[in-house]
Parts: structure tokens; sequence; C-alpha cells
């Protein structure tokens, strides 16, 4: 691979694993801020800053979150499809139920072991990681101004989904960078939150490249 601006118009390596490793938060290497990695007292590789983003956003991973869910079998439902699908979850307490291991296995199984989950005591907690991370808050609500099948995701994207009973508060809708909706025949009011985080996680994986892969045959 070619590097404009390398002194040897070469792709260097070690620069390229320490680069990785740095966008995934390790401290290790020699890069320094420029992404140069010096080698005899010469840099490789002095790319731009921007290069930093576009890394970041190539590591990036889609997300599901769940606000202060009620139920224990739609959000064991949703964590068994998050583990198929290899999608992160952030449940945001509190929780109308225990969420303790054994009270979601009835409906994730033994999907459990294969799900990353990360769980919050509040919302504010977790806008506080949402944030650090540079991650879009893509909110799923019947409130939403756009279908979600116009909507163009990125895929370090965020997909809320609201509390069965009460969906979310003022606060949250305003945090959200998109509302989205699932467009439904007049009269009937929702789908079940499952439903809808599998028809939205979907498309917006479709969308940007990251379904799992069949296995080689």
């Amino acid at each position: 691979m070619m590097v404009a601006g390398s002194p040897t118009g070469r792709f260097d390596a070690r620069c390229f694993c320490t680069v990785l490793n740095r966008a995934q938060g390790g401290r290790s290497g020699a890069c320094g801020g420029n992404l140069a990695h010096a080698v005899g007292g010469r840099h490789l590789i002095p790319a731009p800053a921007s290069l930093w983003a576009k890394l970041a956003a190539i590591l990036a991973r889609m997300r599901l979150a769940l606000y202060e869910p009620d139920i224990p079998q739609n959000t064991g439902t949703i964590l068994r499809m998050a583990a198929c699908l290899g999608v992160p979850v952030d449940v945001i307490g509190p929780t109308g139920f225990d969420m303790t291991d054994r009270a979601l296995k009835r409906a994730a199984l033994d999907y459990l072991d294969h799900v990353e989950i990360a769980r919050h005591a509040s919302f504010a907690a977790f806008e506080a990681v949402r944030r650090a991370r540079g991650s879009r808050l893509v909110l799923l609500t019947t409130q939403g101004e756009m279908a979600y099948t116009a909507f163009a995701f990125q895929r370090g994207d965020t997909l809320l989904l609201g509390r069965e009973s009460a969906g979310v508060p003022p606060l949250v809708h305003r945090a959200a960078d998109a509302r989205l909706r699932i467009l439904m025949r007049s009269g009937l009011r929702s789908l079940n939150v499952a439903v809808a985080a599998a028809m939205v996680l979907g498309e917006a994986l479709r969308q940007v490249g990251a379904t799992p892969r069949s296995p080689a045959t």
C-alpha cells in the first residue's frame, strides 16, 4: 500500500498497528499526534490529523440502547438478537425488573454469554459515555419525524428504544440526534419493542455493510 507524503512511498505496518491500538483506546506506540512513525529519525507516514477521524469511523460499532426497560422477556429477546448480530447493548436504568443473568435467561437462553452489555445507572451516565464515544443518538419513537427507511445510518450510531410503558421523557427526545419511526397502518398504536428493534437494526446494519457474514462452505 502506498502512502502519500511518505519518503519511501510505502506503508509502514508497524505504524498502522500502533494507530489501530491508539484508536481503540490503547496507550502504546510511537506514532505521535500526526500519525507518524519514526524509524531511524525519519517519519514514514506524516499523515494529516483528519485521518484519526476516518480511522475512528472505520472502527466504530453500531449499538442498541434500552431506556429503562419494563419487561424482561423483551429485553432478553433483544439481547439474544444482539448476540447473533454482534451488536453491543447499553441498558439504561433503573429497569422495571431484576437485571441479573438469571432473570434474563428465560428469553435469552444461553446467548447472554455472547453479547456485550453495558449497564448505566441513569440516562446522564449513559450520555457521558456516548458523547465520549462520539456516537449519534438515534431514537426510535412513534413521534419520529422521519421513516427509518429514509434515514442514512452510520456505523457508530446508537439506536435507542424507549420504555414499553411510557417511551422516553422530553429530555431524551431533546438529546436525540435523529428521531425515527416505523410506518404503520392508521388506527394501530405501536409494535412490540423487540420487533421494532429487529426491523430498524436490520436496515441499519444493511446500509453500513455490517451484517454478519455467512460461514464459508
